[in-house]
């Protein structure tokens, strides 16, 4: 007898075994879901899971069926509401994972106390089981903008890794909740965390977790661009780093999709640059590159074979049209901008839903929510356009012969492909008042999922059968039968350090088709001060200095690189008088182990003395944050000098940073102000401040963990004159941030700024 696994884990999900005794006796039915619960257990992927916000093959689609054809969010007698949970709206695309259904939501909104949380329920009644709370701090994101992101799940582990709007990334244990380890990409890589709130979605590819953001970081990473980082997913450790190319319009929130080009293992994205790029997803090296539009690409690209169906609704490349859609043939390497394209088609505004392949049609649906059906192959028109409401931020979902749909001010569709009209009409409603949908639509074990703002909707039809169909077999990469190695790898690729610490790295050896060869056997050299074992050990010098290091591995004519930062206890001071200043731009760099300092600051000699300044002619960055040290970092007191200079009656703002809060000397409202989230101001407290251009004060801001509260105390005095003793402005949050690096805050749109004498001591 043959017995196909799907089905059975649709039968044996909920332990029902009442279901299958007409068909098995019991104690066979007792062994299969035995059989399914070690399967489970031991890492096997159960396939009516949904780990990923795009699905199982990250395309929308699911091979369920015996699903709902109709909807009613009022509840009641065929309704197909299984359930709803008010605690789980949100803006996300909620996954499913061993039995369990995982979102990211807005914590306590409208308090002092908001936040941003992943919540954990029972993806058959809605139970909440866990949540995971943490701070959004330091960014420009409004709260209402929060979960933009979704959870990626891990089938082999059963961990969830999630990508908070403020950039904090987090490993997740997925049964208990636990934050198994945590990494602040803003302050340990620079991230950009903007107005627009688009942060990137996280992707599992075999040993790694990979994310991405625009980021402007230290060293060669030092100018704004879209990176990638490979983080080994059971320890968060650096295992590459690449990007795209620098200066990129957008950040972005193209997620990414893992695949098979050509037999090679690849990475296809859209970038901030406008292009879509293939990466090898081991190593982060480069493919092929299809420059698409003139801004950041939002949309994640769909797979078929080697073909990649990519949307956009920014300027196109040449001309004056705005929006396109795409195929461009995945068969190949280098820039393929002028000759990758299969076939383009030009005016249509695909710019925040992805396209959805069915069969032999196309759907993609414009930011205006009108539903076009292409034909896959060349790009004509096979059906009139169809309305789908007034604005379209969610992906298309294609399940048991049906697409459903949601549109952002709360409309939603259940459709049938009709191949005259494109899509014939199941049903079709509006979710209550106030309800937008951004997050799409799943499907799950017979279940369905409609999230929105206000509600997650799950759906199902017990008077159907459910089941699933064989989900095809993927494309297969080529073997690794070619063992000439083309890439060196060091790990970690990127480290901070304290002086006088040992840091042990690895080299492993991969083919030009980025096929792990195995490790190599490497001679290290360093660049830097420090000394390195023949076996990849460093040793880091033991002094008070901030230093700069690179460890290179060669094997052969082959080398990889690993950079270090290693960064001392405090107290620090920097005056950069020890800074070198060209004789040709009469400028120098900021401190090279800051992170988002070098590309928005310069080192100037003014008045005798060499100062920082933040300058106003950058193209971006004129609003940002710098970061000086290790996120760990808590209960100490940063200080500097800062001056602002008057454009156009104009005074920017001068800010300090510490423990993920900051103290701003605001211009144009001429105050002093204490928050941790810009947009939202939560905690935040402010006095009065009357200050004048062109002339030193000094700003002083303290940080004290109370118990399970922080207080923070700001000061300002002119420089030169006594300390006051009493604070200027104090704050204390009751959901605090409990550890962050220092670093500055500053707002240069207007007109420079001016930093000196920066010291940070413990309390």
């Amino acid at each position: 007898m043959r017995i196909c696994l799907a089905r059975l884990s649709t039968i044996f999900h909920d332990r029902n075994v009442s279901q299958v005794e007409p068909f098995f006796c019991r104690p066979l039915a007792a062994i299969i879901v035995t059989l399914l619960t070690v399967g489970a257990a031991s890492g096997q992927t159960d396939p009516l899971d949904w780990p990923y916000w795009r699905g199982p093959e990250s395309n929308g689609i699911s091979r369920e069926t015996g699903l709902p054809e109709t909807f009613n969010p009022k509840g009641g007698a065929g309704s197909m509401v299984a359930w709803e949970q008010p605690a789980l709206g949100s803006r996300s695309t909620p996954v499913v994972l061993n039995g369990r259904l995982y979102t990211i939501c807005r914590a306590e909104p409208g308090t002092a106390r908001e936040g941003e949380k992943v919540v954990c329920a029972d993806a058959k009644t809605g139970e909440i089981l866990w949540e995971n709370r943490f701070n959004v701090y330091l960014s420009d994101v409004p709260a209402e903008r929060v979960g933009w992101s979704a959870v990626v799940g891990d089938p082999e582990t059963g961990k969830v890794y999630v990508l908070g709007v403020c950039g904090l990334f987090s490993c997740i244990d997925g049964e208990t909740g636990k934050t198994l380890w945590s990494v602040p990409l803003h302050e340990r890589f620079g991230l950009l965390s903007t107005y627009g709130g688009r942060t990137n979605y996280p992707v599992i590819c075999e040993d790694l977790v990979i994310v991405s953001a625009v980021v402007i970081g230290w060293g060669e990473n030092a100018r704004p661009c879209h990176q990638f980082i490979g983080l080994n997913k059971e320890t968060g450790d650096v295992v590459w780093f690449n990007g795209t190319q620098l200066l990129p319009d957008d950040t972005t929130y193209s997620a990414p999709v893992v695949t098979v080009l050509n037999g090679q293992k690849a990475m296809v994205f859209g970038s901030g640059d406008g292009a879509v790029w293939a990466f090898q997803p081991r190593t982060g090296r480069h493919i092929w590159r299809y420059q698409f539009s003139q801004r950041g690409l939002n949309v994640s690209p769909t797979i078929d074979g080697d073909t990649v169906y990519m949307g956009q609704s920014e300027e196109n490349v040449t001309g004056t049209t705005m929006g396109a859609v795409v195929a461009i043939d995945g068969n190949s390497e280098g820039d393929i901008s002028d000759s990758g394209a299969t076939w383009k088609v030009e005016r249509l505004m695909v710019g925040k839903s992805s396209p959805l392949l069915v069969g032999d049609r196309l759907y993609v649906v414009e930011d205006s929510a009108k539903l076009h059906v292409l034909d896959p192959k060349t790009g004509d028109t096979l059906a009139k356009r169809i309305a789908l409401g007034t604005m379209m931020r969610s992906n298309l979902l294609y399940a048991d012969g049906k697409i459903y749909a949601t549109e952002a001010n709360g409309r939603w569709y259940i459709m049938k492909p009709d191949e005259k009209k494109g899509v014939q009409f199941l049903a079709k409603g509006r979710l209550p008042a106030g309800e937008e949908c951004h997050g799409s639509p799943i499907c799950s074990h017979g279940r369905v999922y409609f999230p929105s703002t206000g509600n997650l909707y799950c759906l199902t039809d017990d008077s159907r059968q459910h089941g699933s169909d064989p989900r095809p077999e993927p494309a297969a990469e080529k073997p690794a039968t070619d063992r000439q190695p083309a890439f060196v790898q060091v790990v970690p690729a990127d480290v901070l350090m304290k002086p006088g610490e040992d840091q042990n790295f690895s080299v492993r050896l991969f083919n030009a088709a980025g096929q792990l060869l195995g490790p190599g056997d490497a001679t290290f050299t360093v660049q830097g001060d420090g000394a390195i074992d023949p076996d990849g050990t460093f040793h880091a010098v033991k002094d008070d200095k901030h230093r700069a290091v690179t460890v290179t591995a060669q094997v052969g004519k082959l080398k990889g690189t690993a950079k270090i930062r290693i960064v001392p206890p405090l107290p620090w001071k920097f005056d950069f008088e020890d800074i070198a200043i060209s004789p040709q731009t009469k400028t120098g760099e900021p401190p090279i182990t800051w992170i988002g300092a070098r590309y928005r600051h310069v080192i100037r000699e003014v008045d005798g003395n060499k100062v920082m300044v933040k300058i106003t002619t950058i193209p971006k960055g004129t609003r940002s944050r710098a970061w000086f040290g290790p996120s760990g970092m808590s209960n100490y007191t940063i200080q500097a000098d800062v001056r602002g200079s008057m454009t156009d009656g104009k005074l920017p703002d001068i800010g300090l940073i510490a423990q993920g809060y900051a103290l701003d000397l605001q211009g144009a409202k001429q105050q002093l102000e204490i928050r941790s989230w810009d947009p939202q101001l939560r905690m935040a407290q402010s006095v009065t401040q009357d200050w004048q251009p062109d002339k030193w004060y000094t700003l002083k801001l303290q940080a004290s963990t109370e118990g399970d509260k922080v207080r923070l105390r700001g000061k300002i005095w002119v420089r030169g004159e006594a300390e006051p003793e009493t604070w200027t402005v104090e704050a204390v949050d009751t959901a605090p941030v409990l550890q962050g690096s220092p670093g500055l805050y500053g707002n240069a749109k207007d007109a420079e700024l001016f930093l000196d004498n920066i010291i940070i001591s413990e309390n």
